[in-house]
């Protein structure tokens, strides 16, 4: 190996362009070099392994009527964030990415119950199996959280949420866009 000592590297008269490597080949840094870009302001261009898409974050218009001692599908029907339009706000209310790769998932509701009751759950599902719940007991106005890590192939793959209580007569998901949402993306790299 070479070792090549210069003060700057400038493209030749009438190129705009310096090209480091070739085709397949990695530029690496010796253990302990500091990339400086704070003396100008470098753009960037990254490719799309680089890039926490899809990304996702959806609410709900309104209350949603979650019925007694059965699980719901939540109609995430407002579209806060959908980078790729892979959402479906209007119809299946799921996330089809058509992006392979893994996924941080994440949901947090809150139901207008009035009163503390017990059996209740969320579910994270991968084309209709649950991938994780998160089991609670409804506290008066309580949010709850659940979230996973999943892989999604990128092309048949999707996610949906649900949600189930027992409180005895049907419920109120809460609409405040601060107490019900679910977002979800890609992680660069994975």
């Amino acid at each position: 190996m070479s070792t090549l000592e210069v003060g700057t590297i400038a493209p030749i008269s009438g190129s705009n362009d310096v090209t480091l490597g070739g085709s397949s080949k990695n530029i690496k840094f010796a253990s302990g070099t500091t990339v400086d870009f704070s003396t100008n302001t470098p753009t960037t261009t990254l490719g799309s392994t680089m890039k926490n898409t899809p990304a996702f974050h959806v609410t709900r218009s309104g209350n949603q009527s979650i019925s007694n001692d059965a699980t719901t599908k939540i109609q995430w029907n407002n579209e806060i964030l959908d980078s790729d339009n892979a959402f479906d706000s209007s119809t299946n209310y799921r996330f089809t990415p058509q992006v392979s790769g893994q996924y941080y998932l994440c949901m947090h509701t809150r139901l207008n119950t009035g009163s503390d009751f017990e059996n209740n759950y969320h579910a994270i599902r991968k084309n209709g199996s649950d991938v994780v719940q998160s089991y609670f007991k409804q506290v008066y106005y309580n949010g709850v959280e659940c979230s996973t890590i999943v892989s999604l192939n990128g092309s048949s793959d999707y996610v949906e949420f649900f949600i189930y209580q027992e409180a005895g007569s049907s419920v109120d998901l809460d609409s405040n866009n601060q107490n019900t949402y679910a977002y979800g993306y890609r992680l660069i790299g994975a």
